[in-house]
Formats: structure tokens, C-alpha cells, sequence
């Protein structure tokens, strides 16, 4: 009895598995990228440029993925309130996890930091101090043609691995990763 328990709950798992995998390659495809986390002399490369700015706001991660970028931007930002959006169901509910493990290993307030389900095309910006991003070409075109329509004069825009099409930075940063990755920080 035991033993075919055992092995139902086994398939039941798999089955598990199967479908999360399932729903990241589709959300992948559909996306044109999968979540892909950034390295973390890139991440802190993203934090020194935020902490360059005088103040403090809301910064908006468009496509948060696994939540690496937002929940060190928590840790290293001070001050600021961060919301991860994201689309696939996987990544988002793994950020959530890492969230709450983050809010009681590392003391990150869960009031700073906040994931979202959300499409990065249809977010209404235009409230928020700075976009962060790292995401693909072609969604960078896309999120340039919004930019120009949507986002208050004074946001920033910091994008790593891809420009705005179109925009002239304000800064290119490379970072001391193994790709030389550059992260492009704009003002609009």
C-alpha cells in the first residue's frame, strides 16, 4: 500500500514538473525570450546606478523573471519601492518564494519590494522614477516606441545588455562580467 502511494505521489511530482516546464517554454515562445537572471556584477552595476540618483521613488522591473535583479536592487537601494512585473506563472511564483526567504533570512521589508503579474507593454508607467529592464531587442523597440508616449519627463530608463532604439544614452556602464555586459541608462 505504502509503496503505490509512494509511486503515485512520484507521478503526480513529475506531472508537476512536466506541466511548470511546459508553461515556461510556452510563455518563452511567446515572449520571444526566456526569464534569464543577470549576473551579479551586473546587478550591482544596475543598484550603483540607481544609488547614483538623487532621491528616492518607485522603480518598475519590466520582466523580473526569477526576481535576482529586484530582490538585490531591495537590498542595495534603500529608500525605494520596487515592482517586479512579470508575465510567465513559473518564475513569478519562484520570485514570490525567494521573497518571502529574502524578507526573513536577509531582512528585506516586503513593503519595499512587490511581484507582480503583469504584461510590460500595457503597465501604465507614467507614475514611476525609473524602469529597469533586461529583455531583448525586440522588446526594447517596443518599449522605446512607448517610452516616447507614456513615461513622465525625469523618469529614468536603465536597460542591461540592450539599448532603446532610437535613444542616445545618458551612460553606457560595462560591467567587469565575463561578457563585458554593458548597461545603458537613459533620461527622459
Amino acid at each position: 500500500m505504502i509503496s503505490s502511494l509512494n509511486t503515485g505521489l512520484s507521478y503526480v511530482m513529475l506531472g508537476i514538473v512536466f506541466l511548470a516546464m511546459l508553461s515556461i517554454v510556452f510563455v518563452s515562445w511567446r515572449n520571444g525570450i526566456s526569464p534569464m537572471p543577470s549576473s551579479v556584477k551586473v546587478r550591482s552595476t544596475v543598484a550603483s546606478e540607481i544609488n547614483r540618483l538623487s532621491g528616492t521613488g518607485t522603480i518598475v522591473e519590466a520582466g523580473s523573471g526569477w526576481g535576482t535583479l529586484g530582490l538585490h536592487l531591495a537590498r542595495q537601494c534603500t529608500g525605494w519601492k520596487i515592482v517586479g512585473l512579470e508575465n510567465s506563472p513559473v518564475p513569478l511564483w519562484i520570485s514570490r518564494v525567494f521573497l518571502r526567504w529574502a524578507s526573513t533570512v536577509n531582512g528585506i521589508s516586503r513593503e519595499s519590494i512587490t511581484f507582480i503579474k503583469a504584461d510590460i507593454y500595457t503597465y501604465p508607467y507614467g507614475a514611476n522614477d525609473v524602469i529597469v529592464c533586461y529583455l531583448y531587442p525586440g522588446a526594447m523597440k517596443r518599449l522605446s516606441e512607448m517610452a516616447n508616449n507614456r513615461l513622465s519627463p525625469g523618469t529614468r530608463i536603465i536597460s542591461v545588455c540592450f539599448a532603446l532604439s532610437g535613444w542616445e544614452p545618458e551612460r553606457i556602464v560595462t560591467c567587469g562580467d565575463l561578457y563585458r555586459t554593458k548597461v545603458y541608462v537613459y533620461s527622459i
